[in-house]
């Protein structure tokens, strides 16, 4: 009777995922305390508005290579992922 097509199964099974969060959740505890704390000492030093969008663009530039030469790539994708996720919690605080 009620036929389901492939494309209505599909759509139900799949899921968003957010790499940066993906990647973040994926560090060990202790690492991701870490990288929140310099994510954090990053923002009040570079950000001190706390602005999400600042945030945002200081981990578009971690993430698109624009570091220094002492940071190694793989941090820097997670201190991105960090920036993101402090950036999203500075939403959700004004949003309430």
């Amino acid at each position: 009777m009620g036929r389901t097509s492939k494309n209505e199964k599909l759509s139900q099974a799949c899921e968003i995922v957010d790499f940066d969060d993906a990647l973040l959740d994926a560090c060990a505890p202790a690492l991701r305390a870490d990288l929140l704390r310099e994510a954090r000492l990053l923002a009040g030093v570079f950000a001190p508005g706390g602005v999400a969008g600042e945030l945002r663009e200081m981990a578009e530039q971690l993430s698109s290579g624009a570091r220094d030469a002492e940071m190694e790539r793989a941090h820097a994708r997670r201190l991105a992922a960090a920036l993101k996720r402090l950036a999203g919690e500075t939403e959700d605080a004004l949003s309430q």
